[in-house]
This record gives C-alpha cells, sequence and structure tokens, in this order.
C-alpha cells in the first residue's frame, strides 16, 4: 500500500528523513536507506536543510526511487522561482516522485553560502496554490500542461513557544489545507504529555497529523535545541537524563524510541529526523518495536 492509500485509511505510517550528500558520492545515502527498505512507508528527502549546499532533493528521492522506496521531497519558494518550481515538479512527477511536503525554508542569513540571493518569489501558501494549479492541468501562466501530475501534499506545524503562537499556528494550517494540503508534519517532539495536547487540537484540522522525532546526539545539542528553540519545550530533565547516562548515544536513542513508540498510539504517523545519524535509525525502530 503506498503512502497516499495508507494516510486515507487511517493506518500508522513512517517516514524518515534522509540528507542528500555534500557531493556525488550516493553509497552512503543509498546503503541507509536499503537497510530500511520494507521498514518505513517512504524517505523523506529535504531539499539543503540546515541551510546546507547539497544534492538535489529531486535527485535523492529519484534515487529512492530506483530503490524501490517512496519518496516525498520538501518544496519551498528560497532558492527557486515560479517557473523552477514547476519544472522540478513536472521532473519530479516524471521520475516517479509523488509526494511533496510544502515547507518554509532557513532564511540566507542562516545557510553555508552567505552571497547566495535569496528568490523567495512564493511563499508556502502561494506553492500550495501552485501545485493546485498544476494538477488542474495548468500552468501559473494559465497554459494547458501535456499530461497533469498528480501529488500527494503535505504543510508543517512550527513549534509554538505559547499559546497565542499557537492558535496563530494553527489558523495559518487551517488555510493551508483550504489551499490543498492534504497532511501535516509537525515540529520535532521532545516533551510527549505537552505534545500530546497539542496534537489532539491539530487532528481537530481534519487531516492526517505526522510528528516529528528528532534523534538527539548529545547533549550539547539538547542544550542548543533547549536554549534556541524555546517552543521545543525540551527539559532539563531530559538533558539530565543524557547527561548521566552510562552511554549517552545509546540513551539519545532510546529517548527517541520511547517517543516514538508512544506517538503510536495517538497521532497516524511518525517522520524520524536523524540530521548525519542515518545508519543509526534501524536501531531505533527496533527499540520502538516498528
Amino acid at each position: 500500500m503506498n503512502l497516499k492509500k495508507k494516510l486515507k485509511s487511517g493506518e500508522f505510517v513512517v517516514l524518515a528523513e534522509m540528507e542528500t550528500p555534500r557531493g556525488v558520492d550516493i553509497s552512503e545515502l543509498v546503503g541507509n536507506a536499503q537497510r530500511l527498505k520494507g521498514r518505513v512507508d517512504a524517505v523523506v528527502v529535504p531539499d539543503m536543510d540546515c541551510g546546507a549546499m547539497r544534492l538535489s532533493a529531486l535527485a535523492g528521492a529519484a534515487l529512492m526511487q530506483q530503490q524501490g522506496i517512496e519518496s516525498v521531497i520538501h518544496v519551498y519558494g528560497r532558492d527557486r522561482n515560479q517557473m523552477a518550481l514547476q519544472s522540478d515538479l513536472l521532473g519530479a512527477y516524471v521520475l516517479g516522485v509523488r509526494n511533496l511536503v510544502v515547507v518554509s525554508g532557513e532564511g540566507i542569513s542562516q545557510c553555508d553560502h552567505r552571497k547566495a540571493k535569496a528568490v523567495d518569489d512564493l511563499d508556502e501558501m502561494s506553492i500550495l496554490q501552485m501545485i493546485r494549479c498544476l494538477q488542474q492541468g495548468l500552468d501559473l501562466a494559465g497554459f494547458e500542461l501535456k499530461g497533469t501530475p498528480a501529488f500527494t501534499t503535505g504543510c508543517t506545524l512550527p513549534a509554538c513557544a505559547d499559546e497565542k503562537a499557537f492558535e496563530a499556528a494553527i489558523e495559518q494550517v487551517r488555510r493551508k489545507i483550504a489551499a490543498g494540503a492534504e497532511y501535516v508534519v509537525t515540529a520535532p517532539i521532545f516533551n510527549f504529555e505537552h505534545s500530546i495536547s497539542c496534537l489532539k487540537r491539530a487532528m481537530s484540522l481534519g487531516v492526517p497529523v505526522i510528528p516529528t522525532v528528532l534523534l538527539l546526539k548529545s547533549v550539547g545539542m539538547a542544550r542548543y535545541i533547549a536554549v534556541n528553540e524555546p517552543g521545543s519545550m525540551l527539559s532539563e530533565a531530559l538533558i539530565a537524563r543524557i547527561r548521566k547516562a552510562p552511554d549517552r548515544e545509546e540513551e539519545c536513542l532510546r529517548i527517541a524510541a520511547e517517543i516514538v513508540a508512544g506517538l503510536k498510539g495517538v497521532a497516524q504517523g511518525i517522520k524520524i529526523q536523524a540530521l548525519g545519524w542515518e545508519h543509526r535509525l534501524p536501531a531505533v525502530l527496533d527499540l520502538a518495536g516498528i
């Protein structure tokens, strides 16, 4: 059963995010993907996330399709104008990529190429409308397409530091759904009790909600997130748990697995984000019983 059918049926879906290499050596990417084949429903390929120049998401997704693994790509407007975005999506469809997530993308100031110029021709809402237009058989200039693509498109729900921000984010997601988003991927979850309440409210939107589980790697990483991303709700207790563990890396795997297992009875799926630890994803799935 493909991802679209699983989402519509209400079944629990497992997504794993995998970054493409900074170069053309794809052996690690392909090897990590092969180890997850049959264990995840799709591999999410980000497009130069965290502001790092990498092999394109389109190429990475095509590689996943070649391996017999369904893929999902990120779409955003920082680096491409509306013509390039439309062209890339048509290319993605021809290469077998059927799933998209429209994201915001980091600002150029957060990227490793500081002299690059942002495009930002279309924002998230405009991109969703663009995708709907393509699926109706027209491009943004009004010309009829020769062959019409069909995508399953998602959007994101960011981390929110307070109730007011959360209400505003929910309203924005509601507008994204009206523009064509069919599922929602949340920001990483670290505080399970707080997140359950937010997830249940997000589920009232009427589309599948897929929380992200970010695989922590160290005390330093956890501390950085807690200090710089207040909406993460990453607690001092969690940081202390990692710090006191005899094997900190293994403890990070167990923490991720516990969150994954807990979400299985609450949300309609999870996306595991490894940020370079993709080779540890099978261990997380094992510990979570998936």
